[in-house]
């Protein structure tokens, strides 16, 4: 694990700024100088119009980004790439279309066995994790390369919402037995991982939701690390993956 590197965002627009604005200078200093990125735009509909809007983006860093959809074999354009993207969207879409070709095993060893990049945002931040078991979405499976678990968790909740909110969700998630922790990204955090070292930056807290004891916030700066230890990744050898949120 300690070629793990990655760039966990809760979001990927905060309201009053543009796509990926808030974390912009983040993504510069975790891709460096690196030149291409492989973006995943599998998560949203229409995949011209997404790899678009975040090639223009990258491009503005100083990146070129290329689509996987436009590769003509996106196994081998995930083998070859520098650094990989994936984008939020519908997590039930990203997932099918990962599972579709085949390309859950192959991120996971570029990310793990060979260290390249791994940057995700909203849905795709949650590759990263163990379990989909948290989000409104249905089906569950694991991949397991860094936390147990990232959910965007919004500051306040409607008071005239009367449907469960996220943080019920992830308590009855917790009524399971055997559940992993939850760290809840409000929106505006960013995670990063490198090797056995997480760090909260962003501007705003995470949660962290431990089965039968009080939650913990966490302010920007917070070290994480803990998360990565074996006690709380108990899959870490499986090999397919989660994408959710």
């Amino acid at each position: 694990m300690e070629k793990r590197r990655l760039l966990l965002v809760s979001n990927s627009t905060l309201h009053g700024g543009g796509y990926l604005d808030h974390c912009q200078a983040h993504i510069s200093t975790f891709f460096g100088r690196l030149k291409r990125v492989l973006f995943v735009p599998y998560a949203l509909h229409d995949r011209d119009g997404y790899a678009c809007l975040a090639r223009t983006k990258f491009n503005s860093l100083g990146y070129e980004l290329d689509s996987i959809h436009d590769a003509e074999d996106p196994r081998e354009a995930v083998r070859t790439a520098e650094a990989i993207f994936i984008g939020g969207g519908n997590t039930f879409r990203l997932l099918k279309c990962l599972y579709d070709n085949q390309l859950l095993a192959d991120i996971r060893r570029r990310v793990l066995e060979d260290g390249i990049p791994y940057m995700g945002s909203s849905a795709g931040t949650n590759v990263s994790t163990i379990s989909i078991s948290t989000t409104t979405h249905p089906r569950s499976t694991h991949m397991g390369v860094s936390l147990p678990h990232t959910w965007g968790l919004p500051r306040t909740h409607e008071h005239t919402h009367m449907g469960e909110t996220r943080e019920q969700r992830i308590l009855q998630y917790h009524e399971e037995p055997d559940t992993p922790p939850v760290l809840a990204l409000r929106e505006g955090c960013v995670l990063m991982v490198e090797g056995n070292q997480a760090t909260l930056l962003g501007g705003s807290e995470a949660r962290l939701f431990t089965r039968g004891k009080p939650t913990v916030e966490y302010n920007t700066g917070s070290d994480l690390s803990f998360l990565l230890t074996d006690e709380h990744q108990p899959i870490r050898d499986l090999v397919s993956a989660s994408f959710g949120r």
